[in-house]
Formats: structure tokens, sequence, C-alpha cells
């Protein structure tokens, strides 16, 4: 799992375009949260490496998904940001946010 988010948060680095794409225009400083949420990615998926951290990484990486959430959903309202990704699967990432949420629960 650690890898997972520590992956993903580089990633807001090596293709932020990718990310800014699909950053809802209602919030503000596009660019900004794009960096905070990949530092947050790697920043809790170290987290959860450490056996002092984890509790607060694994609370961490649950409310950053539920976050994410108005990611997925503005996905599906927005062609542009739908990035060409069919329907159907933009669909399906929403369950998955919480697939993830009972994954990173486990762990505690």
């Amino acid at each position: 799992m650690a890898a997972l988010y520590i992956i993903a948060g580089v990633m807001h680095f090596i293709k932020p375009k990718m990310y800014l794409r699909i950053m809802p225009r209602y919030l503000p400083q596009p660019k900004l949260l794009v960096s905070l949420s990949g530092i947050a990615e790697i920043l809790l998926g170290i987290g959860i490496c450490i056996p002092l951290c984890k509790t607060l990484a694994i609370y961490g990486i649950i409310a950053m998904l539920v976050v994410f959430l108005l990611v997925h959903f503005y996905m599906l309202s927005s062609e542009k940001a739908g990035a060409g990704i069919p329907k159907w699967i933009l669909i399906l990432r929403i369950p998955l946010q919480f697939v993830l949420m009972y994954w990173a629960w486990s762990y505690l």
C-alpha cells in the first residue's frame, strides 16, 4: 500500500498536467492543490511504514480518499476532465475509492 501512494504522489510532480486536467474548476489554486495532494500521498505512504505514524497515516489516507471523491465526480461531469476515459471506468472508480478506504482501514 505504501508503494501505491508514494508512486501516485511522485506522479503529481512527473505528470502535473494530467492532474491539473482533472482538478475541479471550482477549487482555487489548482497547481498548489496538485502539489499538496502529491506531497500528502508521499508523506502518508511513508507514514504507514513507520510504526509510530501508522495509525495517523491510515486515517489520513482515508480522509484523502474521501476528498478525492470530488475529483472522481468532477471527471464524470466534464468531458474534458474525463480525459477520454470511458464513462463506465469513471463510474467504477467511485466504488473503488471505498475499496481503497477499506483496504487502508484493514491495516489498523
